[in-house]
């Protein structure tokens, strides 16, 4: 399953970014949006190396918060099931 990523844009050099979203940061292609409609400080939606979407602040974190969540889940069961292993 392929996801967009939100990140925050903290630079912009013509058609190139740099992004940065929970202390990661990547350059990204932003061919696929209109630049001029784009600044330092805005959220985009990261795919493939791709600004693919401008979105707000608010749909960045309310997506960030469903990543986590999905995250913490994944980690409860790897543990739940390494710890299951073990008592058989």
């Amino acid at each position: 399953m392929c996801m967009g990523i939100p990140m925050r844009i903290v630079e912009i050099n013509g058609f190139a970014a740099r992004c940065e979203a929970k202390g990661v940061e990547r350059e990204v292609s932003l061919l696929m949006l209109d630049p001029d409609g784009l600044a330092v400080g805005d959220f985009v939606v990261i795919h493939l190396g791709h600004a693919i979407e401008k979105i707000s602040a608010e749909r960045a974190a309310d997506t960030w918060s469903v990543y986590d969540e999905m995250l913490a889940a994944e980690a409860a069961a790897a543990t739940e099931s390494a710890v299951g292993g073990r008592l058989r």
